[in-house]
Parts: structure tokens; C-alpha cells; sequence
């Protein structure tokens, strides 16, 4: 899988990271610099998304879409598409250009609109990756995880770094019958959720 990424996945993650170099950089404003996930959190929510069982793959908090290119390396391995929601409309454009140019746009979905009003919707759900706005993560949680396949996974980033803001959605995950959980130091923390 990361051994023949394509050159025009390759080059537009290149793209983005320079970008959000320049923007923490130059100050840009939290809301609208690109705010995404490190390469280390590519590769790992990559390995764990091909890990997971047959279903949907879905990701909440598009952005410019770099973590979006890591998960649709997964998504290719597994025969998947990816399913992807972006409230933002600069957001919306930059991670549609990027799909574009990456050559994905018949491999991801991008949906503009605020996930949580159908999000409960998606049945049989493999895998889902969290990294929106934080006082999100925990409805979108509770209408995730019921629609989990058996060992399905829901990953959230910012588990770490974030841990005050998200101390209830961090405890509700760890506390859940339905699933185990873990925060693992991978980027900014990782939470892992797998059903059970």
C-alpha cells in the first residue's frame, strides 16, 4: 500500500503539507488554515482502515482532503470508496480539487453538508475517521457506533492534544460496553474504538 502510492496521490499530499506548513507558520487563523492530520496519522489510520472488516468506509472532516488520500490507499486495497463529509465551503472546494488532481474523484464521495444529520443513516459501517469540530465528536460517536460492523472501527483524532475539550467524548469511548477502546500516541493521539 505504500510502496505504489501514485505519483499524483503523492504530489498532492506534498502539496497540502506545505501548505499547512506555511499556514501554522504564518499564523493563518485556526478556522481557516487546512488543520490536518500529521504523515504518521496517514500512515497508521491507512493500516488500520485495509485491517478492517467488509463494510462502508466513511470519514467526518474532509478539510483539504490529505487525510481523505491516506484512507482511499486503504479504500483501494480493499475495493472500497470513501465517503467523506465537509461543513466548510472553502474546505469543500480545496478537497475537491485535491480529489481531482489525485485522480480519486470516482473513488471518493464528498458530500458538503453537517454529517451528523445523516450520519445515522449509513448501515454497516468498517470504518470511520473523526476530525472535525470537537463538540461534534460525541454525537457523531453515538450515531456511529451502533452502525459498526462486528470489529469495526471508529478512529478520533486529537485524542492528546485535545483531551480537556474532549474529556466526556474520551471517557464515554473508554467507559462503552460496546466497544474497546484505546488512545493511542500516534500524531496528536488517537482514539481507536473497536465494536464488539
Amino acid at each position: 500500500m505504500f510502496h505504489n502510492i501514485p505519483e499524483p496521490i503523492l504530489k498532492c499530499m506534498r502539496e497540502l503539507e506545505a501548505q499547512d506548513a506555511i499556514d501554522r507558520e504564518d499564523g493563518t487563523p485556526r478556522g481557516q488554515r487546512l488543520r490536518q492530520i500529521p504523515p504518521v496519522t496517514g500512515r497508521f489510520l491507512a493500516l488500520l482502515c485495509a485491517s478492517a472488516p467488509k463494510g462502508g468506509v466513511l470519514e467526518v472532516g474532509t478539510s483539504g482532503g490529505y487525510s481523505s488520500l491516506w484512507l482511499s490507499l486503504a479504500c483501494r486495497e480493499r475495493g472500497d470508496r470513501l465517503t467523506t463529509f465537509e461543513i466548510l465551503d472553502e474546505k469543500l472546494a480545496r478537497a475537491h480539487e485535491t480529489f481531482v488532481a489525485a485522480g480519486l474523484s470516482g473513488q471518493i464521495q464528498l458530500i458538503h453538508g453537517d454529517a451528523r444529520e445523516v450520519i445515522s443513516g449509513y448501515t454497516g459501517i468498517a470504518f470511520c475517521f473523526l476530525d472535525a469540530e470537537k463538540d461534534i465528536y460525541l454525537d457523531v460517536y453515538e450515531k456511529v457506533v451502533p452502525n459498526l460492523v462486528p470489529g469495526g472501527i471508529l478512529a478520533a483524532d486529537n485524542a492528546t492534544n485535545h483531551a480537556e475539550s474532549l474529556a466526556e467524548f474520551l471517557a464515554r469511548a473508554e467507559n462503552d460496553p460496546r466497544v474497546d477502546a484505546l488512545v493511542v500516541p500516534v500524531g496528536k493521539g488517537v482514539l481507536v474504538c473497536r465494536k464488539l
